[in-house]
């Protein structure tokens, strides 16, 4: 019987991958960006909303969701996928990075993690087997083994033993994960910025054997040059018949420079987080609009967009709703923010199938060298 979670590989064009992962709820295609829905919901968005930007897949978060409204709720109201309304593939992280994220507010040993809650303070244990156990509560399609890392940057001997602990606990998660047709556990590499302990990382999780890999760690204080040079070897030494995530990234740079590098997967929150604070990502750049140059401007934030902030709304309206703090402002930039990224996956996965990525990627950095379009005169 063939196995109901599947990766394809239709193309490269240098180390760019284009390819297909089938899962029991859907298809997902990569290039693949990952909106980031939290706490079951990505902000300021409908799921309907979500997928018509194009996206396949979500991502929900192991931490947030045991705190509010607790994995066995979601498990008893018929799992995430129904109890947020959307009925695409499903990714969780581990709970690995609030590790990093809250470090004042948990405690590390050798077993797991236990964490005040940043809510009301109570306590909570992160194990290997119990960030399994809730994800299988959530039902995710795509499971994240537990995992932790220091923030960059960090002494080599840090970063040593934290890669050595997080090999421990991803032989522990896939002992705990179980044989369960149709989902998907995924390894995390770590080992900072440093190749030796990236290619002992990466053995480690060969050895113990997953159905794709994740190159965690980075996007974490050490930079754009730092992550990129560790994306030129990190993902040659993951299996090339397998899915490779790169883990919270990013900017539409750093998200091209990595799908460059041969990266299948990723997600940020930056698109979300973005249109809240009233910043949108064009092919010119980021677009800041609460700057007075865009007050009688009644041109669209981008011309050459289909979303719907830029098919009915002009740069002063958009202005305006942002600068009053009216909540449609942060709806309308958070689907122009997605749908551009979106469409950054599709141009890429285009452009891999075709054989021309590398002209693809020269007139994607042109524009926005160009920059954002003038203001009116």
């Amino acid at each position: 019987m063939p196995d109901p979670f599947r990766f394809t590989l239709r193309a490269t064009d240098g180390a760019a991958r284009a390819g297909l992962i089938e899962t029991p709820r859907g298809t997902i295609r990569t290039p693949a960006f990952m909106p980031v829905g939290t706490a079951g919901t990505v902000k300021a968005m409908l799921p309907e909303s979500v997928r018509a930007t194009g996206a396949d897949i979500l991502l929900g978060n192991t931490y947030h969701l045991m705190l509010r409204p607790g994995a066995e709720r979601v498990a008893r109201l018929g799992g995430l996928h129904r109890f947020m309304n959307w009925d695409g593939p499903i990714l969780t992280d581990s709970g690995g990075f609030q590790v990093m994220s809250l470090a004042a507010l948990r405690r590390l040993d050798e077993d797991g993690v236990t964490f005040a809650s940043h809510i009301d303070g109570s306590r909570h244990r992160l194990t290997p087997e119990r960030s399994m156990e809730i994800q299988r509560l959530l039902g995710s399609d795509i499971v994240m083994a537990f995992d932790e890392c220091p923030a960059l940057p960090a002494p080599e001997e840090a970063v040593a033993a934290s890669m050595r602990l997080s090999m421990r606990w991803a032989q522990r998660s896939r002992e705990a994960f179980g044989d369960r047709p149709g989902h998907a556990l995924f390894g995390i590499m770590q080992g900072g910025v440093t190749r030796s302990l990236r290619e002992e990382s990466a053995a480690a999780l060969r050895a113990i054997g997953f159905d794709g890999y994740a190159i965690g760690g980075l996007a974490v204080g050490e930079g754009q040059e730092a992550m990129f040079g560790v994306l030129d070897y990190a993902p040659a030494l993951l299996p090339a018949d397998r899915p490779r995530y790169l883990m919270g990234v990013g900017k539409p740079e750093d998200i091209v420079g990595a799908v460059a590098r041969g990266v299948d997967m990723m997600d940020c929150v930056l698109p979300t987080r973005s249109g809240r604070t009233g910043q949108a990502w064009t092919p010119g750049g980021p677009v800041n609009l609460r700057n007075a140059r865009h007050a009688d401007d009644p041109r669209p934030l981008d011309e050459s967009c289909a979303c719907p902030a830029c098919r009915g709304y002009s740069r002063a309206y958009l202005h305006h709703v942002v600068r009053a703090g009216e909540m449609i402002a942060g709806m309308l930039l958070t689907w122009h923010n997605l749908h551009y990224f979106q469409q950054i996956m599709a141009g890429m996965r285009e452009a891999i199938l075709a054989g021309r990525f590398d002209g693809w990627q020269r007139a994607f950095h042109d524009r926005r060298r160009a920059g954002d379009i003038p203001p009116l005169a």
